[in-house]
């Protein structure tokens, strides 16, 4: 009997003794290693990135001992660290915590509320006006924070069918509670226009331009849509589509110790890039975050531009009984000079959209400068498309109360592309009778013209200098024509554009009452803008002999394919030899096709250019009025 329990004791006490010594021979901590990129994933894992939480999460979670609870009850957790963290001031970092969890919760739940308590959750972390007990930005839970923060925003306000975000005061529930939220309705003035809706941008890819910019910082970015009402007699018009970069921001103060209670008092703060790139939190001077690359997009995609730029090429016609105006992004501020884009041969303002958009980067071109963009049909003449602009420039000035309300607008920059740089070089130069006297045989006086034709030929062809203008640009501009307009198929395209009826009538007199008095012929097709750039065009070759005026700067910038063999050169449309000028003030060349705006070499330049206008914007001019 003793035998058999001793043996039957034995047997049961082996496998015990055994698994006794096998949990001591295994170790129950283990190092492995990791690659850089799995490191980094480790280090930067978070709600953020997908499902799963911080490591500094999980931490506050097993010190409270509710780390079973979140696994099975994620409410009733966050409700039990609430308790337990709000009101401590000892305790300020579990903020970090909740306001993981809380964003966590509002993914999975598809709750504002707990979206809404995420960012009050990490603005308590963070406290932006505190000078004390705030976290490094060393720390890693401290741009986590921000980031919480900032896409909490995006999510704890509904959208409306547009898509839009509208914003006014009033209580928000949150799990524990409610916070009552002020606003200032005069925040959604910009320079007299109304914002009228927001459209969260965190949340959008941009494809299409070269360059995203985003400014870090804190608050939700947001494009903001203008109410613009439309005036068809305005010269120079804010675009009906244009965004304007913004903020949202909530704060409200104290805010550890206000989380301990059920009742928060909080407010909202609507800002805009181009005013306002930082806040004053408490004693704290905080960067804002904004999107201002996807604001501009946002504009370029409702006008879609660029699907108009054969059609306006062509259908000439259509632009007959428009008023010339300049398309603005903003409304003109005092003491902005402008800087007016014009586009080549069908194109469009679209073109110009990556080096405005890395421009505005700098601040010392935000503050100083604005951008206006003249829109014209590109197959007209060119001294008609030039007369266009200059009533549109004349017409935005005296519009905006002359250079007696704002001496900035004396001190215009105009940059001209392809044949944007013949219009711009119309605007600039004092011919007299010159480029008449190579046209016709006898002077305009003797000519049988209606008054109506008579006055559209004097003002196209015998221009005057532009006081306004203090310089100009010229990019890929075919000042001796180009070898490509010279093409039969070209030639071909021209007689495709269908001109205004102004210019029609004024034509039919020209080539067929006083035909024996032109040179150009009786093809009444060969005034078009193609023609008009061949090099062997009398008007081509009669605009190249003429200077510019003596009071204003230029520059080049001609684009070439090949820089071994620059002085034969072209860029595919315009030869070096016909874009290169005597007299300017400098002259780039870049490695580039036809299509150069976007070069970053060419956007350099410019910014280059404008950096100058700058300095030597309070010089006298080079002569007199």
């Amino acid at each position: 009997m003793n035998m058999l329990f001793f043996r039957l004791h034995h047997s049961l006490a082996a496998p015990v003794v055994l698994g006794l010594l096998l949990c001591g021979c295994s170790a129950p901590l283990t190092i492995s290693h990791l690659n850089l990129t799995q490191s980094y994933a480790q280090a930067d894992s978070s709600a953020l990135a997908g499902d799963s939480l911080s490591n500094s999460t999980k931490i506050t979670l097993r010190r409270y001992a509710l780390l079973d609870e979140w696994r099975t009850s994620p409410p009733a957790a966050i409700a039990a660290l609430h308790l337990r963290v709000a009101g401590q001031p000892s305790r300020w970092q579990d903020y970090f915590a909740l306001a993981e969890l809380s964003y966590l919760e509002g993914k999975t739940a598809n709750s504002r509320q707990d979206f809404l308590a995420a960012a009050l959750y990490a603005y308590a972390f963070l406290d932006p006006g505190a000078t004390a007990d705030v976290p490094t930005p060393y720390d890693g839970r401290f741009s986590q924070a921000v980031n919480i923060y900032n896409l909490s925003l995006l999510a704890a306000f509904p959208q409306n069918q547009d898509e839009l975000i509208q914003f006014s005061s009033g209580s928000q529930a949150v799990p524990f509670g409610a916070i009552d939220l002020a606003m200032d309705e005069n925040q959604l003035d910009w320079h007299g226009y109304r914002m009228a809706g927001f459209v969260p941008t965190s949340n959008l890819a941009v494809t299409g331009l070269q360059n995203i910019y985003r400014n870090p910082g804190i608050g939700e970015p947001l494009a903001a849509k203008l109410n613009v009402p439309e005036d068809p007699n305005a010269s120079l018009v804010v675009s009906p589509d244009s965004w304007v970069p913004a903020n949202l921001l909530l704060t409200f103060d104290h805010p550890r110790q206000q989380l301990a209670q059920s009742q928060l008092h909080g407010k909202l703060e609507i800002h805009t890039f181009d005013v306002q790139q930082n806040a004053q939190i408490g004693q704290q001077s905080v960067p804002l975050e904004y999107d201002q690359t996807t604001a501009q997009a946002l504009a370029l995609k409702a006008r879609a531009p660029w699907s108009s730029e054969i059609s306006g090429f062509l259908n000439a016609a259509t632009s007959d009984n428009t008023k010339p105006h300049l398309i603005v992004l903003e409304p003109h501020q005092y003491g902005h000079m402008p800087i007016i884009f014009v586009h080549g041969t069908a194109s469009s303002p679209f073109r110009w959209a990556d080096m405005v958009n890395d421009l505005t980067q700098d601040p010392q071109i935000r503050d100083h400068f604005e951008f206006w963009f003249f829109s014209y049909a590109s197959g007209n003449p060119i001294p008609y498309s030039a007369l266009q602009l200059r009533k549109a420039i004349n017409g935005a000035v005296a519009q905006l109360g002359g250079t007696q309300a704002d001496p900035a607008l004396g001190k215009i920059t105009l940059i001209g592309h392809s044949q944007g740089g013949l219009l711009v070089k119309m605007m600039v130069i004092d011919p007299g009778d010159k480029i008449w006297n190579g046209l016709f045989t006898k002077p305009i006086s003797q000519l049988n013209l209606t008054p109506k034709s008579r006055a559209l030929f004097a003002a196209g062809l015998m221009p005057k200098p532009l006081p306004e203008v203090q310089r100009v640009i010229f990019i890929a501009t075919p000042h001796r024509g180009s070898y490509l307009a010279a093409f039969s198929l070209s030639q071909l395209i021209g007689r495709l554009v269908k001109l205004p009826a102004t210019i029609l009538d004024a034509t039919f007199e020209v080539m067929n009452i006083n035909a024996k008095d032109t040179v150009l012929g009786k093809n009444k097709l060969r005034v078009v803008s193609i023609n008009g750039m061949s090099p062997n065009s009398p008007f081509i070759k009669i605009l190249a002999t003429i200077p510019i005026v003596p009071c204003v700067h230029a520059h080049s910038i001609i684009p070439v394919q090949n820089m071994r063999q620059i002085a034969s050169g072209n860029d595919g449309v315009v030869q070096y030899s016909s874009a290169h000028i005597a007299g300017v003030d400098s002259e780039l060349i870049v490695h580039s096709g036809h299509s150069t705006q976007s070069n970053p070499e060419t956007i350099a330049e410019v910014h280059r250019i404008l950096l100058l206008q700058l300095a030597q914007a309070d010089t006298p001019p080079l002569c007199g009025p």
